[in-house]
């Protein structure tokens, strides 16, 4: 982890999460480049290794023995990690293009993505087959697989296509592990049939005699039955047939057979292979584009037959990491030359495996234990990360940079002003938010478009105007997922008090650097915070936008109300038997702050993301519709803090659940570690509004009582006779953590307001 000041002077984009680009993060992580930023783009958080995936298949390790936190890992590397998918290139823009998120620039771009399946012209395969590749989705495909075969009963078939290593370890593997499902369930495992075809004469084509023939051996006596010469054509949902006219019955089919690059590919620009791979040269670059790399089974190597094998995926990591270090330094580039001959290990899914290297072969348990020994051990370098400590020093950068980018890296780091002299220049602020498009409203006369001082908003006759602030400092490095939770959070105070938001002005901080990469940062986060405003109606209408050490985002927002007060919610309505009804999950203070110190899992992160960005707007609509006495958003202050500010103007006191309290994912397992936010010792004071603290203590989920949320969920009080019918109506709005978690009771002669039931 890395905390220089540097500013950012180049960016390498990594699009995809494979075997290459996990070792170039952790090769940058081990020695950064002062000014050079990275950042991933992947639709996965956690991405498979592919030598283990058999094993995963077969039941012997578990999830995340065999996946790879890219999240954890990108945090470690002082990388940004985008949760997105790459559809396509803008080569003369030095632009990715993403599917749900603006254009991602880029100064050197690597592609590691792996392969597709050439299904296409194999009528209904795509429709009815379950591809192996892109590997980084089989999991998902793999559990609906191992679902239906549960469920099917009687005989179930299951047809493998493609007989190189990676379709004869799946039949194996998914054959032992299938087996022993059926055992657990009292079923009789003969039930299952396998077929492996290949339209090869025989298996393993690449592999010597002795491997194939000790494969041979091996599925004969599984009674795996074996279709060679068999090119299917034709799949539909109950068969596959071959160009030769035989039919094979399955009620499964899975999909390993020869591979082709991405479909998006074709149209970036780049030269491709006639599979459709990226053609590059030894040096890894692109022959295209010298400023475009691939590595890994979506790079095809110009005088080099690469088999597609996860082993060249690997090697070919470290000089990847070297290359794109060399290119952003100007420093000529080095050849990544591969071996001719390589050790394939192949496990035959229940704990054995042949070892196959050139025309050598051995086979054995102990082969297994060995392959598992090396697995476990590139495993470790991902997932057990070395303590980094955190610099702070700015450190010279060797970035090789024209002369203007020069004089504005200079300006950059040195002495800057104060006053209205810390406003960003208004060039690059007229390019980044001209591409925004806010919401129209009638009611806002003079908006962010025109040239004036201030916005003009009418008020329309018989409403009221809400106003509320917020403003905080980035705690994600995506700048777009911030601008989405910040505007979202500051939008939460306008809907907790049963107002619809009309207008908005936005507050922000940008570290100094380059006027391309401020511009960037401002133009990515600013959209992500106009597509949060626009889905609420409101119109993002101007701002103020300064320098300063971090970034930071925030929203002044008016509201708009009913101005007899009938609609409003306020925290002091709450009413003796009222249910409370909280309508999202806690814990984004804990996990946060375990994210800091790399000690989350990437899916947690992801959880608590969605559920940060989900807006409050219909859940408030559902609760007013139901009855809703009183109405807070739960924010800094803790669920505890929030819930106390409710009692004490509704003069009552409350009862709360500990046990049914929605919770993210993960929080209870960072706060059991002592991992709790920087806020939480203040909001702790509050104890003293427990009634029954002493023994709440030891309970897993008090500390979460303190936990400070960020774009938090609503806590009311409903009628007690309502609250059924509210949680299911919060539920059918996608609100699916919404949960009764206490009730409000008479005020009572103790002094503290608020009693735990711990059952």
């Amino acid at each position: 982890m890395h905390g220089d000041e540097q500013p950012v002077l180049r960016d390498i984009v990594l699009v995809g999460g494979g075997h290459s680009h996990v070792a170039v993060l952790r090769r940058f992580g081990m020695r950064p480049v002062p000014g050079a930023r990275l950042t991933m783009i992947c639709s996965d958080t956690h991405t498979p290794y592919s030598g283990m995936l058999p094993g995963y298949i077969a039941g012997h390790y578990d999830y995340d023995e065999v996946h790879i936190d890219l999240r954890r890992l990108a945090r470690f590397a002082g990388a940004r990690f985008l949760r997105d998918e790459a559809v396509g290139l803008d080569l003369p823009g030095f632009k990715v293009l993403c599917r749900d998120r603006p254009p991602v620039p880029y100064d050197r771009l690597s592609i590691n993505i792996g392969s597709a399946p050439q299904m296409a012209n194999v009528a209904g395969a795509a429709e009815h087959a379950v591809p192996v590749k892109p590997i980084h989705g089989f999991d998902k495909r793999w559990r609906r697989l191992l679902e239906r075969v549960r469920n099917h009963a009687g005989i179930s078939r299951i047809a493998v296509v493609g007989g190189g290593a990676g379709g004869v370890e799946l039949v194996l593997a998914i054959q032992y592990r299938l087996r022993n499902e059926l055992r657990a369930l009292g079923r009789d495992p003969d039930e299952l049939e396998f077929r492996l075809l290949t339209s090869d004469p025989e298996i393993l084509p690449t592999h010597n005699a002795f491997v194939r023939h000790a494969f041979e051996r091996v599925l004969a006596a599984r009674g795996i039955a074996l279709h060679c010469n068999a090119q299917v054509n034709h799949v539909s949902a109950t068969q596959v047939r071959t160009v030769a006219g035989e039919t094979v019955q399955a009620d499964a089919i899975v999909w390993a057979t020869r591979a082709s690059g991405a479909p998006w590919l074709a149209a970036t620009g780049l030269a491709l292979d006639a599979d459709g791979f990226i053609e590059v040269h030894e040096t890894l670059q692109s022959v295209t584009d010298p400023n475009v790399f691939a590595a890994g089974d979506v790079a095809g190597m110009v005088g080099h037959a690469l088999e597609k094998a996860g082993v060249f995926a690997v090697r070919q990591g470290p000089p990847l990491a070297e290359n794109l270090r060399r290119a952003v330094e100007g420093r000529a580039l080095k050849r990544y030359r591969p071996q001719r001959r390589w050790l394939a290990l192949i496990s035959t899914g229940d704990r054995y495996a042949v070892a196959s290297r050139g025309a050598l072969g051995v086979e054995g348990r102990w082969v297994w234990r060995w392959k598992d020994w090396i697995d476990r051990r590139f495993m470790a370098k991902f997932n057990q990360l070395p303590e980094m400590e955190q610099e702070t020093l700015t450190i010279a950068s060797p970035v090789s940079l024209g002369k203007e980018e020069a004089a504005q890296a200079i300006s950059a780091i040195a002495m800057r002003c104060g006053g209205c002299g810390a406003k960003v220049g208004a060039t690059v602020l007229s390019r980044a938010l001209g591409a925004l498009q806010p919401v129209e409203r009638a009611d806002v006369l003079i908006g962010l478009n025109a040239p004036d001082d201030a916005a003009v908003l009418r008020v329309p006759a018989g409403k009221a105007m809400v106003h509320t602030v917020d403003f905080f400092r980035a705690f994600i490095d995506d700048p777009y997922v911030f601008g989405k939770v910040a505007a979202n959070h500051a939008l939460g105070d306008i809907f907790a008090m049963g107002a619809e938001a009309q207008s908005a002005s936005a507050i922000v901080t940008v570290p100094p650097g380059l006027e391309a990469k401020v511009e960037d940062v401002l133009f990515q986060m600013m959209s992500g915070a106009v597509e949060l405003l626009n889905e609420a109606g409101c119109a993002l209408v101007g701002g103020h936008t300064g320098e300063g050490r971090e970034l930071a985002l925030g929203f002044a927002v008016n509201g708009l109300i009913d101005a007899d007060m009938a609609p409003v919610m306020r925290k002091s309505g709450m009413q003796p038997g009222d249910a409370l009804i909280l309508t999202k999950p806690i814990g984004t203070g804990t996990l946060f702050a375990a994210h800091e110190r790399l000690q989350t899992k990437g899916r947690w992160i992801d959880a608590a993301l969605a559920s940060m960005c989900q807006s409050n707007r219909l859940a408030a609509r559902c609760l007013r519709e139901h009855g809703a006495s009183a109405c807070t958003d739960v924010t800094g202050f803790g669920l505890l803090g929030h819930l106390v500010e409710m009692t004490r103007p509704s003069e009552v006191d409350a009862q709360l659940d500990v046990s049914a309290l929605p919770v993210l994912q993960g929080a209870e397992e960072t706060s059991a570690a002592g991992i709790l936010s920087s806020l939480q010792p203040a909001n702790v004071r509050l104890r003293r509004a427990l009634r029954n603290q002493a023994e709440a203590l030891r309970h897993p989920r008090y500390p979460l009582l303190f936990d400070p949320q960020t774009a938090g969920g609503l806590l009311a009080s409903v009628p007690s006779s309502r609250a059924a019918a509210c949680i299911s109506a919060l539920h059918e709005l996608g609100y699916r953590h919404a949960s009764v978690i206490g009730r409000v009771l008479h005020r009572g002669e103790a002094l503290e307001p608020i009693v735990l039931n711990l059952a």
